[in-house]
């Protein structure tokens, strides 16, 4: 054995830093993982790389969720409460659930907090009044079994409103856009967090379906009136939805 190779170390690459986006039970570990190296600085990050446009996507979703005081409301997905926080300020009552220990830990909001799957949530059939996700569709492993959950646990009449990032349809905007995510984003979470985590970021817009595509799987889910909206360009979307009747 020479002297260069007794240096030599193999590096393997995590799940979520491949060349090939993983899928399945691969994926829901990739992310749990993921989301626990970044949670102790998510929402600096967060608030940098979107100029804090972030907290304006936040509470149009909680406004368009238009609920009554007092409603139970649970985050899914919900990372460090920021969700949770805009809608206890609005008077509702947020329940806290996400896959990663992590962000959990780092909660700040004050919500009752679970650690659980979110396409398997330990919920009563109808029980509460609404659901907010914040960017984490793409993280799915299955995005029509979670609409379908969505379905079981909203109450007759309970409002959906779920976020995440977007492909605007305007080309100037999409390419200013495919630039900024694609080289900027994972420099500053290079430089702030984890490089590789924010690489991630702009390749699982390839998850999502279509906007038409979403609402048309919310509505077989039973939320009839599902809308797609676009935010700020298209740089965010926003589906929401109110469950039908029974």
């Amino acid at each position: 054995m020479t002297e260069n190779d007794s240096l030599e170390t193999t590096t393997t690459a995590r799940p979520w830093e491949g060349d090939t986006l993983p899928q399945g039970e691969a994926k829901r570990a990739a992310i749990r993982e993921m989301f626990d190296t970044i949670a102790p600085r998510y929402d600096m990050v967060n608030r940098i790389m979107t100029f804090r446009l972030d907290t304006r996507w936040r509470r149009r979703a909680v406004r368009d969720l238009r609920l009554p005081p007092g409603s139970v409301v649970l985050d899914l997905a919900s990372g460090t409460g920021d969700l949770c926080i805009d809608l206890a300020n609005a008077d509702l009552r947020p329940i806290s659930m996400d896959l990663s220990f992590g962000m959990l830990a780092a909660d700040r909001s004050g919500s009752p907090r679970v650690q659980t799957d979110i396409l398997r949530l330990p919920t009563s059939s109808h029980s509460v009044d609404g659901v907010t996700c914040g960017f984490a569709l793409r993280n799915l492993t299955d995005l029509e079994e979670f609409f379908v959950e969505l379905a079981r646990v909203v109450r007759p009449g309970g409002r959906i409103a779920l976020l995440d990032v977007g492909v605007p349809s305007n080309p100037i905007i999409r390419w200013g856009n495919s630039i900024y995510f694609g080289k900027i984003v994972p420099f500053i979470g290079g430089l702030l967090s984890d490089r590789g985590a924010y690489q991630y970021l702009p390749r699982s817009v390839a998850y999502l379906p279509s906007p038409a595509e979403m609402v048309a799987t919310l509505q077989r889910a039973g939320f009839s009136d599902a809308q797609h909206h676009e935010l700020t360009g298209g740089l965010t979307q926003l589906l929401t939805g109110t469950r039908n009747t029974l």
